[in-house]
């Protein structure tokens, strides 16, 4: 029989501790470093979206909000996304693509280590997360941090919108 006890996350059979759930992610997700961990579904960036972001930021620049002017006086032709945009999606890329792992309570945004914007996002266009296993420390006993490059893709577009290094902390019962 296996139990899960809440107060020490120890997986046991019988009445013996194998490991605790958080070692055993750990030790997976150790396995994964260098390897791409997942590839989110595609998300459409469209104007309604990048208008809404303006606003929200109190960034109303004519190159992401004004169709005309952007397709008249840039290379763009057209109003492109916030880069700032398309990096805050990267949470909408990690929610569809990895579930949480058995015992963990919450994961954390822990910050970036890098990000370079390499291409704009073109109103209309579509655009996905894709993740490689980086680094994988363990923090305490129950909290490990990862860190994931995170490429933002471009459908059809060989140049992707930007590259991130980006860690996320996972907190274990």
């Amino acid at each position: 029989m296996f139990v899960l006890n809440n107060f020490t996350s120890y997986l046991s059979i019988e009445g013996k501790i194998l490991m605790s759930i958080v070692e055993k992610a750990f030790q997976a997700q150790l396995k994964q470093v260098g390897s791409e961990v997942g590839i989110s579904p595609w998300v459409t960036v469209d104007q309604t979206m990048i208008d809404k972001f303006a606003d929200v930021t109190m960034d109303p620049q004519f190159i992401h909000v004004d169709e005309k002017r952007a397709k008249l006086e840039t290379s763009f032709g057209g109003t492109i996304a916030h880069g700032f945009l398309s990096l805050s999606l990267a949470s909408k890329f990690a929610i569809d693509t990895f579930p949480p792992e058995p015992g963990q309570l919450m994961g954390i945004n822990y910050g970036l280590n890098k990000v370079r914007f390499l291409n704009p996002v073109k109103n209309g266009a579509r655009i996905r997360g894709r993740f490689v296993m980086n680094k994988v420390t363990r923090k305490s006993e129950f909290k490990i941090l990862r860190e994931l490059g995170l490429t933002i893709e471009i459908e059809n577009d060989p140049t992707p919108a930007l590259y991130a290094e980006w860690l996320g902390l996972a907190i274990f019962e």
